[in-house]
């Protein structure tokens, strides 16, 4: 492959049919000129071929002009060009390929040339933005007027580009992003790989061209990565090829922050980050690798997975810290939305981006919801719900939905395509002990909360009790995200009187089940129902034994690996109704220095003794300082009569009155105002504060 003294700054291909075949761009290696044409022909078979972007530029050879190829780094840029190149070649074309890192600004920076049909091909074109306007104004307007220009880098042509007429007319813009699952297995399984490793790389990778390669090569090694952790080795050269050095420690921070949340805005900057953060979030809007959406920014999918593998593999302890800040943000970010159907959307991406992280079939398999969104249900819905529930589930359970769209339409929330078309469908029940005898479902779930532990006064108990899809029925769809989406939205915005969140709708309890139980729902083992020959498992949390600031350290746990109580561990903590904790406490006063009457206190098998417990403290001494700790906080006065009366006690109660100057009436009245203002405080401790959602 002579290289002519013309262009000393990219390769001239010159046409050598007879030494090789190249149809569509695949040839084989045959009596090659020199080791560089080896080189290039092995490139351009090391990966998928790119069928429309070949055609694109097949059909350009014919018309003068320009093609602007970007994307992110790895993708495939390079290995196109040299495709293009070689194919223009086979055309007899005069074909010139520039690296624009290879040219020393200065005097001469791209060849001037006059051949007729010329191709130029330039890549690694970001480094040329310098001169931009340039290139476009005074550099490509000198070519041959038949010469057709491929420019490629990682930047989208800029803004003077699309706003000038002429370039617009003559220029095609190819956004080069991953290898579609169909291209990337065709590309593994034409190297040998195939089943469960071709999954577990097309996981990893996501597609990304680089990635995948590089996988490739550590399987050919004899290893099989679980996540980009197995790696870092790996990690290092794929950030340091597709992200680069981030320009200071609050870059990388803002770097750091932009790959763990789902979507990243200058309020979430402003609140991980600190100070003026409106330099960061612009430098973030100008990678390569980012996209917008309405509601904010957010990196490619392999990118996103690549800095957060790095940062938990680099640095567990900030990892956390940043995981915990993050998770409270978003929540604040969920929660300032005023439109249910963008905070389920936004919640929506967050459980596709979190399920794919966490390694269970459930949530890794879920799809993105697309232009789905939920809605409430209209009149036009129910002879559809009705008809697809028939369809998957039989008519048993057609005619229970309808039972329920009947009587309590607010329950459901029907899933719609952008066009408005009904596309699946869920609802969530309050029940109450007025709705058993009809529906075998809501009863299993009312039957199985109210026999543990007794529902208290204007408690309610939230039933999950239908969802599906139209068209897959339970399998992973839009429709199916936005039901998980839904459930984890419901959980966050919960009132204070909800005991029970139950979960009855899934029919698959083998897939569900490990699911269910990470998001600390434990399987219901004698509540399950049967519809016709269908059986449904119930998944069941009591928010009363483990409340919304316990189940969020919960997940926090879970999420990052460490060690977590298993989902059912709280069944067994004592539910008391208000008068039976009062009686309790009165009970636990009278005998709180005799530890065998003290024993058999229900107080001590409550979630506040567990939320209180401490390394070395039995529960009655955790009880113990509960209660002195809710006497010190009383009035003054109040706190002292009760100190005498129960915490340090030497005498009698109408000896003590007469030591506070009381009548012994007096005294009753104010140590029955004191035992009610305790039982407050300690009954909003066992209840916990469900509003606080961080």
């Amino acid at each position: 492959m002579p290289i002519d003294a013309r262009f000393p700054f990219g390769t001239q291909w010159v046409d050598d049919r007879s030494s090789r075949e190249c149809p569509h761009g695949r040839s084989r290696i045959g009596s090659m000129a020199s080791l560089g044409e080896v080189i290039d022909e092995l490139r351009r078979q090391s990966l998928a071929d790119r069928n429309a972007e070949v055609a694109l530029f097949q059909d350009a050879l014919n018309t003068p002009g320009m093609i602007f190829v970007h994307g992110p780094g790895g993708v495939g840029k390079s290995t196109l060009l040299s495709t293009f190149a070689h194919l223009a070649a086979q055309q007899g074309r005069t074909t010139i390929q520039v690296d624009a890192r290879h040219l020393a600004f200065g005097s001469a920076t791209l060849p001037m040339l006059d051949d007729s049909r010329l191709v130029l091909l330039i890549d690694t074109y970001e480094l040329l933005e310098p001169i931009d306007d340039w290139v476009r104004e005074k550099y490509l307007p000198t070519l041959p007027g038949d010469c057709l220009v491929v420019i490629a880098g990682r930047q989208a042509p800029g803004p003077r580009w699309l706003t000038d007429p002429a370039w617009r007319e003559l220029m095609r813009v190819i956004t080069l992003g991953n290898l579609t699952d169909r291209d990337a297995r065709a590309w593994l399984t034409g190297r040998g790989v195939s089943g469960w490793t071709q999954d577990r790389l097309l996981a990893i990778s996501r597609g990304h061209p680089l990635t995948l390669a590089m996988l490739l090569d550590v399987v050919r090694r004899g290893a099989v990565p679980r996540t980009f952790g197995d790696l870092p080795d790996v990690m290092r050269m794929l950030i340091a090829q597709m992200i680069g050095e981030a320009p200071s420690p609050r870059h990388r921070t803002a770097l750091e922050v932009f790959a763990h949340a789902p979507t990243t805005t200058e309020d979430l900057l402003r609140s991980m980050v600190g100070g003026d953060v409106g330099e960061l979030f612009s430098w973030l809007r100008r990678l390569p690798f980012v996209e917008e959406s309405p509601h904010g920014l957010f990196p490619h999918d392999v990118v996103r997975d690549l800095i957060d593998a790095d940062l938990r593999w680099r640095d567990p302890a900030r990892y956390c810290d940043m995981h915990r800040r993050k998770l409270a943000a978003f929540h604040q970010q969920v929660l300032a939305l005023t439109d249910e159907r963008q905070r389920l959307q936004l919640f929506a991406r967050t459980v596709v981006l979190n399920g794919a992280r966490s390694g269970l079939e459930a949530l890794s398999a879920l799809a993105p919801p697309m232009q789905t969104y939920a809605d409430g249900l209209q009149d036009g819905d129910r002879a559809s719900i009705v008809a697809m529930t028939a369809e998957w589930q039989g008519a048993e359970q057609a005619e229970l939905a309808a039972y329920w769209m009947a009587c309590r339409p607010e329950a459901f929330r029907v899933f719609r395509s952008a066009s408005g078309d009904l596309c699946g469908y869920t609802a969530c029940l309050d029940l109450t002990e007025a709705d058993l005898g009809v529906d075998p479902g809501a009863d299993a779930m009312w039957l199985y909360a109210s026999k543990r532990g007794t529902l208290r006064a204007d408690e309610r108990v939230r039933a999950w009790r239908f969802f599906l899809d139209r068209e897959r029925g339970q399998h992973p769809s839009p429709s199916l995200t936005l039901f998980v989406a839904c459930q984890m939205l419901d959980i966050l915005q919960l009132r204070d009187d909800t005991a029970w969140s139950l979960v009855a709708a899934f029919e698959n309890a083998e897939l569900w089940t490990p699911t269910m139980e990470f998001l600390d729902f434990w399987v219901a083992t004698d509540a399950d129902f049967t519809v016709g020959t269908t059986v449904f498992p119930v998944f069941a949390h009591d928010w009363r034994r483990v409340g919304i600031p316990d189940w969020v350290e919960v997940l926090h746990a879970r999420q990052l690996g460490a060690p977590a109580r298993p989902a059912a561990d709280s069944a067994g903590e004592t539910v008391l109704s208000r008068s039976e904790f009062t009686d309790g406490l009165r009970d636990a006063l009278r005998h709180l220095h005799d530890p065998e009457q003290l024993r058999d206190n229900p107080l001590l098998r409550t979630r506040m003794i567990r939320r209180n417990a401490r390394d070395g403290r039995t529960p009655a001494e955790t009880l113990r300082e509960l209660i002195e700790a809710g006497v010190g906080s009383l009035e003054p006065d109040a706190s002292e009569l009760m100190s005498r009366t129960f915490l340090r006690p030497t005498t009698t109660q109408e000896r003590i009155a007469v030591q506070l100057h009381l009548s012994f009436n007096t005294y009753r009245r104010h140590r029955d105002k004191a035992i009610a203002e305790l039982d407050a405080s300690l009954w909003k401790n066992e209840i916990g504060n469900q509003s606080s959602r961080s």
